[in-house]
């Protein structure tokens, strides 16, 4: 079995041992299920309730799905809470416990799924045979900046607003034209929380129009965010020589809402800054085709 699932079997075991109700079948229909939206009621358990060896294979799972950076990000995302808590005078009880994480399966079987998700953070991983199928793969941010003097305290989704305004900028007029689809910046990422992420049809520029310099930038940013992967699932979703689009949405000045998408046939990059203020960030990578372990899960069937 490869390192990564090895040690994600590991790791579930721990949490399953103490908690059996963290698990569910691999046919719960909850598995093919996103919501990064402050919900009650997720399937598992919550992060509240586990005692240190558990809560710590909890993190162990997110750390062996995740690159370093990533799983900073991610840790960051669920300390937000808390300043999310404070700055609505804690009137709501937003809590950094508030996470939650399901194995649907039995880790160590040819298949099973597990998913850590709560207020924005989702991360969903199925296992087939030892190979790890990644997606969807969700992180957000309220506040998406915090300030003194000026200057960030924290920044979670810092580098993913900048890179890709970066990408703007830097387009030509005439492939500026072509990347801005639309003035007005939707609500929310379009994949939004649909358990299927249906088929968005390309918009904007494409990559195989770029000069170099701008094609450099694109692929920077689509490598920014298949390195939220360890380095292994993330090669798995290079959509290398497939085409590739860049779509902009909304004005470009920082502090606005906007929009922008990377897509590819089996890859869709999503950010956006959801207030008016341009401070509540939303970003994601979803797989069309493949994910929720689809893709493997078919292959795993017909051998069967």
């Amino acid at each position: 079995m490869p390192v990564i699932a090895e040690e994600m079997t590991r790791a579930a075991r721990v949490v399953l041992a103490r908690h059996p109700g963290a698990g569910a079948a691999l046919s719960d229909r909850a598995r093919r299920f996103i919501d990064y939206t402050p919900i009650t009621g997720r399937p598992g358990v919550e992060l509240a309730a586990l005692g240190s060896p558990e809560r710590k294979a909890a993190f162990q799972l997110l750390g062996a799905a995740l690159s370093e950076h990533a799983f900073a990000q991610a840790m960051a995302v669920i300390a937000l809470e808390e300043v999310l808590d404070r700055r609505e005078e804690f009137r709501r009880g937003r809590h950094s416990g508030d996470y939650w994480l399901v194995i649907f399966g039995t880790p160590g079987d040819d298949a099973w799924a597990w998913r850590f998700e709560g207020h924005h953070l989702s991360v969903s991983m199925t296992v087939v045979d030892g190979q790890v199928s990644p997606a969807p793969l969700f992180l957000g941010a309220n506040p998406a900046r915090v300030d003194v003097l000026g200057r960030a305290v924290l920044r979670p989704l810092g580098v993913e607003e900048d890179l890709g305004r970066e990408l703007l900028t830097a387009l030509s007029p005439r492939n500026r034209e072509l990347a801005v689809v639309s003035d007005v910046a939707p609500y929310d990422i379009r994949s939004a929380t649909h358990p299927v992420s249906s088929r968005i049809e390309p918009a904007g520029v494409a990559r195989s129009a770029l000069r170099p310099g701008e094609r450099a930038l694109l692929d920077q940013l689509m490598s920014l965010y298949l390195g939220r992967l360890s380095d292994e699932l993330a090669a798995a979703l290079d959509p290398a020589g497939t085409e590739v689009h860049f779509a902009w949405e909304g004005p470009p000045q920082p502090g606005t809402r906007h929009y922008y998408r990377v897509q590819a046939d089996d890859l869709v990059i999503e950010f956006d800054q959801t207030s008016a203020d341009g401070n509540h960030a939303h970003s994601v990578l979803r797989r069309p085709l493949g994910e929720f372990g689809e893709d493997v899960l078919a292959e795993h069937h017909a051998r069967d």
